[in-house]
């Protein structure tokens, strides 16, 4: 019976309607703060592509409807920004979009969405992890829907220093030998790693007596590298309207929350924009005019009640120092001395355990302590 099984599993691949590809992706927000409006531009491809495509060469304009219009300058890959909008409250403004096949889009019309400051960020010790939350209320009571997004850095240390080099015979190309200083290469030990959100965070106090929200918004793994010395992260929050929120909620429960038997099924996500000049064609995304809140905090290794050292398995072994050398190594420190101070053995590991520019930067931030 088990072998019958087996044989009846077969890889599903779903046919994809081709009208459902290349479909044009807004991502961003109509910025009434500080700051700058930047929209992202893609294209959307079929379900083998993962790769990303961003839409260059169009045009886009921040529009009201008092006749007003600003227009938004391409950077680079598939982003469109602008400094600096100056937004008249008592104003409906709209996103217009010329792609550079002709076909023009346009959000619907909307009111700038006033959003309430972040109280406070907090974090707690749950599963042997680190959970992260944040905390915000409205006392006007009028804000009910939130979304937000993080972009988190954190700093990092090799696990050996690297106190070794490989003699390299300029006629091979080849390891001839190791020679080892007193000082270790301090360039490859001490790096940073940053990335932002990619998961949809979203809250509701619809249904609460008051405005207020108290939500997780991150979680680190056990042991894993983040906490290892010093974290960060900066949190924006932005209000939205309930349309939006049901947007945001579709799109969550289409792309975070299938796989398993009881998640539910995929739906048709309808956004804001529309193309004006082919009612045909789809676009997807949900424009409107809010202002993003922001707060951070760093958290220290020291700060953790529990022991926190990176789950990444490294070890240094004994290697001779005799040709010919396994460069895929890297040397970290003498093994074993002989006559004349020569160097008879050392130690080398991975260079994911030493060098760690292979998993960062070690250019550091310029807000780091």
């Amino acid at each position: 019976m088990m072998m019958m099984f087996t044989q009846c599993r077969e890889k599903y691949i779903p046919k994809v309607d081709p009208s459902n590809t290349r479909l044009l992706v807004i991502e961003g927000f109509i910025n009434s703060g500080q700051g700058p409006t930047t929209i992202h531009l893609s294209r959307t491809t079929d379900l083998q592509d993962t790769a990303y495509t961003p839409e260059p060469g169009a045009q886009l304009n921040v529009e009201g409807n008092d006749g007003n219009s600003f227009a938004l300058y391409e950077n680079t890959n598939g982003e469109y920004s602008i400094p600096q909008l100056t937004m008249n409250n008592n104003v409906k403004y709209r996103l217009h979009i010329r792609t550079v096949d002709g076909k023009e889009y346009a959000s619907d019309y909307s009111s700038v969405q006033y959003t309430p400051s972040i109280d406070s960020i907090t974090w707690q010790i749950e599963n042997g992890g680190v959970r992260i939350y944040v905390n915000t209320h409205n006392d006007q009571n009028d804000t009910g829907y939130y979304r937000w997004t993080y972009s988190e850095t954190w700093e990092f240390h090799s696990r050996f220093f690297k106190m070794c080099s490989y003699i390299i015979d300029p006629s091979t190309g080849m390891a001839i030998g190791v020679i080892c200083g007193p000082d270790p290469d301090t360039t490859i030990y001490k790096c940073w790693t940053t990335q932002n959100s990619t998961n949809i965070i979203l809250g509701s106090s619809e249904r609460l007596t008051a405005d207020r929200i108290y939500l997780p918004i991150r979680y680190v793994e056990p042991q894993s590298e983040e906490l290892t010395v010093l974290y960060y992260i900066h949190l924006k929050q932005y209000a939205l309207s309930k349309d939006a929120y049901r947007f945001y909620q579709g799109l969550k429960k289409n792309t975070e929350q299938i796989g398993s038997l009881f998640d539910p099924q995929p739906s048709k996500v309808v956004g804001n924009v529309h193309c004006i000049n082919d009612p045909g064609q789809t676009a997807i995304g949900y424009v409107e005019i809010s202002q993003a809140q922001e707060k951070d905090i760093f958290i220290h290794n020291s700060d953790l009640p529990v022991i926190w050292t990176s789950q990444i398995p490294c070890s240094e072994f004994l290697l001779k120092n005799k040709p010919p050398l396994n460069t895929t190594f890297i040397p970290t420190r003498v093994g074993e001395l002989g006559p004349y101070n020569s160097i008879v053995s050392y130690y080398a590991t991975d260079p994911i355990c030493v060098d760690c520019t292979l998993r960062g930067t070690n250019i550091k931030p310029s807000f780091w302590p």
